[in-house]
């Protein structure tokens, strides 16, 4: 069959499923409470169901007195439980995939539980539908003439007690259709091989001579390996490698300080970009529109969704509300409760909501990640946008960075440490800096008011990272692939004086 027939087929079979998201977007608040009480029905014989007596939950705010709030280490010894066989614990199906997290702040490994239902419903959804709305944008769109070329987690996956675990990339290619694997690239094998660096090496040699029309992956790895690419072929530029490339699927940290530098790589004036929020526990939202920075915030995928402004946040002991309460451009932290047994789950992640006809988001940070020692509330969104501007102003490129507060010793007021590392350096780094300052200020009254007089904060001291720092820090860390990233903000040092002391 030819190539373009076959992508008429599957485009015309993706596009059928937008007739069904019609109805979370007209009635989304019914669509998620119906969702919950789907969700309490199922798990009402499970041993947590039993002891949050499910079955006599018959509204919201029953559902909120009777089941807390929680982080991982609450419920860490249930599911430390079904890794060694149990069953029937937080959710009724057999439970044998975990996807391993890290993390970017604990050094200590998460073993989110991903049920049959999570996978099908939920994430393979998603990735259907992350198609489905590129198509439905695009009705010139080639994609299924070539391959994608995806570029996963750095881990294979491991057997422990009849249970699997592995980065999350990895269990959904574990579990894809044997078929898939003909549209994409590269092959099953070469995608779950898990010493990153040679997999790389693997990744290029299998690719450089298919016909890619698609990428899926983090930007910063992406990046890297779109360098090899060149690096490889002796190319000025992607296209040249791969002529049909047409769209980049992208998603795990916010593209801004990315969007430069691939755009200089794929001089593409039509080329698309389409942001997705996904993560072990789940699959959020997808950009619905062409040239968005927004996400529609997917409400049937067996998660029922809840919200704690930040102004009010107190971890376990925050009081959420649900999806129908929500205001514009308020920073929430997100609570989930979903189809792999996870029961109002604290994921980490703040948002902003964008719009409330239809539920659109932007990702704003993490709520470990931000610095507040002094009361600024410097939280990424804003570190990105001041970086943004910095950059702007003297055409100089930020490959990665980190910042972490200097605190106040005796009378002398603290500040905020800077680790950068450019891509292309701005040529007076003291003006750099002055830019960088005067951004954050005009993006955040708190942070103005702290560095008034220098009374609080001084100004910010900025490092110039050697070539490779963080590469090199993610790698001592064990730490390279797909799935990790580089902490942003910390209101702890540790991160700050280890990339120090290695520069």
């Amino acid at each position: 069959m030819p190539f373009t027939i076959l992508n008429s087929i599957i485009s015309w079979f993706l596009k059928k499923r937008k007739h069904q998201m019609e109805l979370f977007l007209k009635y989304p608040i019914d669509v998620q409470h119906e969702l919950l009480f789907k969700l309490l029905n199922k798990a009402k014989n499970t041993e947590v169901g039993k002891n949050y007596e499910f079955s006599t939950i018959k509204n919201y705010k029953q559902f909120t007195l009777k089941v807390p709030i929680q982080q991982y280490e609450s419920i860490e010894p249930l599911i430390e439980r079904t890794r060694k066989g149990e069953q029937n614990v937080f959710w009724p199906t057999h439970i044998k995939w975990f996807a391993k997290s890290s993390g970017t702040t604990n050094s200590k490994s998460k073993y989110i539980p991903v049920s049959d239902e999570a996978l099908e419903d939920c994430h393979m959804k998603a990735g259907k539908d992350m198609l489905c709305l590129y198509c439905n944008n695009n009705e010139e769109a080639q994609l299924f003439t070539g391959k994608g070329l995806r570029l996963g987690g750095s881990s294979a996956v491991y057997e422990d007690n009849d249970t699997y675990f592995g980065d999350l990339s990895a269990i959904i290619i574990e579990n894809m259709p044997f078929w898939a694997d003909f549209s994409s690239a590269p092959k099953q094998e070469t995608a779950l091989m898990g010493e990153w660096e040679t997999k790389m090496q693997a990744i290029i040699e299998e690719t450089i001579d298919e016909d890619i029309t698609s990428l899926v992956g983090v930007p910063s790895w992406m990046l890297v390996l779109l360098n090899k690419v060149l690096e490889r072929t002796g190319k000025n530029n992607i296209l040249e490698v791969w002529p049909n490339l047409e769209v980049y699927f992208h998603g795990g940290v916010n593209f801004n300080p990315y969007r430069e530098q691939f755009k200089k790589l794929i001089p593409k004036k039509d080329f698309k970009y389409y942001e997705t929020y996904n993560a072990s526990e789940g699959f959020f939202a997808i950009q619905d529109v062409n040239n968005s920075t927004e996400m529609l915030l997917m409400l049937d995928y067996g998660i029922f969704y809840e919200f704690i402004p930040m102004d009010k946040f107190a971890g376990e002991d925050s009081e959420a509300i649900p999806l129908e309460k929500v205001k514009l451009n308020t920073n929430y932290a997100v609570v989930i409760t979903t189809n792999g047994g996870l029961w109002r789950y604290l994921i980490g992640d703040t948002i902003k909501f964008t719009s409330l006809e239809p539920h659109r988001i932007k990702i704003t940070g993490r709520t470990k990640h931000f610095i507040n020692v002094f009361g600024e509330e410097l939280i990424i969104e804003n570190a990105e946008e001041a970086l943004k501007q910095a950059c702007l102003k003297t055409n100089a490129e930020v490959l990665e960075f980190t910042a972490a507060p200097i605190f106040m010793n005796g009378d002398k007021s603290g500040g905020h440490e800077w680790v950068i590392e450019f891509k292309k350096h701005p040529q007076n780094i003291d003006y750099f800096t002055e830019l960088l300052d005067n951004s954050l200020k005009s993006i955040n009254s708190d942070y103005e008011a702290k560095r008034y007089l220098n009374m609080t904060l001084a100004m910010p001291k900025v490092n110039i990272a050697k070539e490779g720092l963080f590469y090199n820090w993610l790698k001592l860390n064990n730490k390279l692939g797909g799935q990790h990233k580089v902490p942003r903000l910390s209101n702890s040092r540790k991160h700050l004086d280890e990339l120090i002391k290695l520069n």
